[in-house]
């Protein structure tokens, strides 16, 4: 049975307490917050029977526990999830799943260092981006001021 609109005071003991009374309740989970440690608000509670869990849905459904009136129903079920703790987008070993646009590997998406003309020669330096050419020292750059100049002599 799902349960919700819990107060975030309930605690475990609690809700197989309160529940008890609609039949025997075999587990009860309180899920909490992974950085507070909190009560969410909500739970998850197993009963031994059918009959107890639709016993509960009718005669606990809207009931005050701690100043807040509960919402019981049907919890669905959900497939359980793989050993590891991980959700199943990346596995700890073993290639990653394909993704369109993506490299597949920490190197990838980087042209590998070439020899043309003005590239480092193959000497990369751990570098992974090819450097800009160095400028000819008979190539003078223009400044600001100097384009300023430039029209007052027209």
């Amino acid at each position: 049975m799902f349960v919700g609109n819990l107060s975030f005071e309930v605690t475990r003991e609690e809700l197989i307490e309160a529940m008890g009374a609609a039949g025997r309740v075999v587990d009860a989970k309180v899920p909490t917050d992974r950085e507070t440690g909190r009560p969410r608000g909500f739970a998850f509670v197993e009963f031994e029977s059918e009959e107890a869990a639709r016993r509960c849905i009718d005669t606990m459904n809207g009931q005050q526990l701690r100043g807040r009136s509960m919402r019981i129903n049907e919890a669905d079920d959900r497939p359980p999830r793989p050993p590891g703790g991980n959700s199943g987008f990346r596995t700890p070993a073993g290639p990653r799943p394909f993704r369109p646009g993506r490299p597949t590997s920490p190197g990838a998406g980087f042209p590998p260092p070439s020899d043309r003309e003005g590239d480092s020669g193959g000497d990369t330096k751990g570098r992974r981006f090819r450097q800009k050419p160095s400028r000819k020292p008979s190539q003078k750059r223009r400044r600001r001021d100097d384009v300023a100049d430039d029209v007052d002599d027209y």
